[in-house]
């Protein structure tokens, strides 16, 4: 009896165990088969949405700007403590004009945001001037911290 309670509690254990790995996926499925669909001058606004759904970002300047973006991500193996590894990284930018008209479409994956060079130059600022400012700020701190003044005053006695 206690035989077929272990062989039940071992088929169990490994029935819920899965080999495969897990995949999180976040946006639009298949944007890059989806954005190829999308022609310039011919689509409009009714055919992206239909396509594609609500867009991720939308900005309403002169014109309608959308952006679309589908991110997948595993985790790793053991070995690195199951970190997460991109696998897909897809953007899709599509504007259109005031009628509706998709007039411009720029589609980015993985390898084209791996060649992008940042700028390597940086702002230093300099705290060692104590400016007015500076005082009048860190003191309005102090009063906000210790209203009555009592540490302070037990700082200054030891």
């Amino acid at each position: 009896m206690r035989f077929l309670l272990y062989i039940t509690i071992i088929l169990l254990t490994l029935n819920n165990c899965s080999l495969k790995k897990v995949k999180d996926h976040h946006g639009v499925h298949f944007l890059d088969k989806k954005e190829k669909k999308l022609t310039i001058n011919q689509s409009n606004k009714n055919d992206i949405f239909k396509l594609l759904g609500p867009p991720l970002i939308q900005s309403t300047f002169d014109n309608d700007l959308f952006i679309y973006v589908e991110r997948k991500t595993s985790s790793t193996h053991l070995i690195n403590l199951g970190k997460k590894k991109t696998i897909v990284n897809n953007v899709l930018l599509l504007e259109t004009n005031n009628r509706g008209i998709l007039i411009y479409k720029n589609f980015s994956d993985i390898n084209q945001m791996n060649d992008i060079e940042f700028e390597k130059k940086f702002t230093n600022t300099d705290y060692a001037k104590k400016t007015f400012i500076y005082n009048f700020l860190s003191s309005l701190r102090n009063k906000i911290n210790d209203p009555l003044g009592k540490k302070r005053k037990k700082a200054s006695q030891q």
